[in-house]
């Protein structure tokens, strides 16, 4: 890693948040695919660390989480049969906690889509806020345990459940089926019905699609690690919560929030590395 230069790493990063895959990177930049990969898991790992400090005491009034689907290594239903019982491969999910006003993404988590990944997330989640909050989030019945257990009462809690129709011209691979209504539950405390929605949080998981080559479906980019997965997910949100401006606010998700005084630059980011 020593061997790059600042300007080379800058470089290097700033294709990758902006969603080319490690072999693209790697034609882009000439840099050889293995210190690209040592960049990405090096610099996701202080990126990770950096958040986990700094989003705290977070004062926020509307979260919305999300469940976005990947996967490492193959898919589930192909991963080998001696393999079935091993972790880090198959599907993964990567948890998202949004806050609908500022756009900031508080926190998230990789892993299975369980209830015990549920309470792991929800408990991170509940730790970074320092005041009560209105909370939606889908009709995932894991939640409902986790999201009890982590605040114990002290929230506006309600699920938004997407009601889907028969799609008339048959089944579509690529499409989903036609949206007929929604159905919105409270669940705990006083939610304003008003302010049950998932759109802001479902509006990122594309962004993430879209920013993130192994997230993109129908293609072969897919991280071949559960820990370069996760470490482009924080560098990923590290970019998008300090450096890259939100169109509507016209400043970064953590200027709004109040957790930053400046819009960061990708320098600042890789800058991580000799302060971590």
């Amino acid at each position: 890693m020593n061997k790059l230069t600042t300007e080379k790493r800058i470089v290097v990063v700033r294709c990758l948040v902006e969603g080319n895959s490690i072999r693209s990177t790697v034609r882009i930049t000439g840099v050889a695919k293995n210190t690209v990969t040592k960049l990405l898991v090096d610099l996701g790992n202080a990126c990770s660390d950096y958040q986990d400090m700094t989003l705290r005491n977070i004062k926020s009034e509307r979260i919305q989480c999300d469940e976005i689907w990947s996967f490492v290594g193959c898919k589930e239903k192909n991963v080998p049969e001696e393999r079935r019982d091993e972790t880090g491969i198959g599907d993964v999910w990567t948890w998202t906690a949004l806050d609908a006003d500022t756009k900031l993404m508080v926190s998230w988590f990789v892993g299975e889509r369980d209830p015990d990944a549920a309470y792991t997330f929800m408990t991170d989640v509940a730790a970074r806020l320092a005041n009560r909050v209105q909370l939606t989030t889908d009709g995932l019945k894991a939640y409902l345990t986790a999201v009890d257990d982590a605040f114990g009462g002290d929230i506006d809690f309600a699920q938004l459940v997407k009601l889907y129709g028969l799609d008339p011209k048959g089944e579509r691979s690529y499409s989903p089926t036609i949206c007929t209504g929604i159905k919105k539950t409270s669940v705990t405390g006083n939610p304003n019905y008003d302010d049950v929605s998932t759109s802001y949080v479902e509006r990122q998981n594309l962004t993430m699609r879209m920013s993130m080559r192994r997230f993109t479906r129908l293609t072969n980019a897919f991280s071949k690690k559960l820990e370069n997965h996760a470490c482009a997910v924080a560098l990923h949100f590290m970019y998008y919560n300090f450096a890259r401006k939100h169109m509507t606010l016209k400043t970064s998700p953590a200027v709004a929030a109040g957790i930053a005084d400046h819009v960061w630059s990708v320098e600042e980011i890789v800058g991580l590395l000799d302060s971590n």
